[in-house]
């Protein structure tokens, strides 16, 4: 499961994080990340959720200080989250870089990440990308550092074996990506197009195993939060899942990909976004 849960920006979170742990306990993933989560001194968004879901479940939380909040509190961190029923055995963060542009300072001004964690041999890696529609030259950019970050870390693990088969599950990114199905770093993700003299495989879950609708994830029609916001709706949050080819058990096949968040369970909305879910088939489950 994979939701924007606007901890920091948007209002009322002492509320909507109940929504948040509503839809967890109705829809029971095994992996969820968060973008846009924060801690300081005083609070930590995930590890609050994490408390009031109550089964033991285990998180990583990263991220950097950002501007007045991180001056004010040295603790203060804004990014994601990766939380999981299995222990986390490794986890990452990287910063993701932005072009020079002196004319639109704002995508320098943030900290924007990509978190990693390894739970149950399952490489797991949550994004939030540059956010207006004219920062696609900043997010082109940072797609091409997230995969090279997901090459790295993957190592041989997709790598053909002598047999013509791969044993391990494919890498799965999750997250706010701030970008259209049709922009070219979405279709660069997707093996649909060359960035930088680079091409990469990465399913797109809804594309592949949704309901067939527009799947919107950021829509003023149905969220009073993206309303405020005055944005044109559009589907930019995503489940990606690794190149499935022979993967031994159908590693990485999505089976289904649904909507979560897209209706209040207690009276108000989890989010500004919508959030997705995907069942994916995972021989190894523990």
């Amino acid at each position: 499961m994979t939701l924007n849960v606007g901890s920091l920006f948007e209002p009322d979170w002492d509320d909507r994080r109940h929504e948040v742990v509503a839809w967890i306990q109705r829809v029971d993933p095994d992996i969820v990340c968060f973008q846009e989560a924060t801690k300081s001194t005083d609070s930590d968004a995930t590890a609050w959720i994490v408390e009031a879901l109550g089964d033991g479940r285990h998180f990583v939380m990263s991220g950097h200080p950002f501007g007045a909040y991180g001056e004010a509190d040295e603790n203060f961190r804004f990014g994601s989250s990766i939380i999981s029923r299995w222990p986390i055995d490794e986890s990452n963060l990287w910063p993701l870089s932005t072009a020079d542009d002196p004319d639109d300072p704002m995508p320098a001004a943030m900290p924007w990440e990509l978190v990693h964690a390894r739970t149950a041999d399952l490489d797991i890696f949550t994004t939030h990308l540059a956010p207006a529609p004219s920062h696609g030259r900043h997010r082109r950019l940072q797609v091409l550092e997230i995969d090279q970050h997901i090459k790295d870390i993957r190592g041989t693990r997709d790598r053909l074996g002598a047999k013509g088969n791969r044993a391990a599950m494919p890498p799965i990114l999750t997250g706010d990506f701030n970008a259209e199905p049709d922009s070219d770093e979405i279709r660069f993700l997707k093996g649909l197009t060359v960035l930088d003299d680079r091409t990469t495989f990465f399913q797109d879950a809804w594309a592949v195993a949704g309901d067939g609708s527009t799947g919107l994830t950021n829509d003023w029609h149905t969220h009073p939060l993206s309303a405020r916001l005055n944005v044109h709706p559009k589907r930019i949050d995503y489940i990606f899942v690794g190149d499935p080819f022979l993967r031994e058990g159908n590693g990485g096949r999505i089976i289904e990909t649904q909507l979560v968040a897209h209706e209040p369970l207690t009276g108000v909305q989890a989010s500004d976004h919508v959030g997705l879910i995907a069942d994916i088939e995972w021989p190894d489950r523990p």
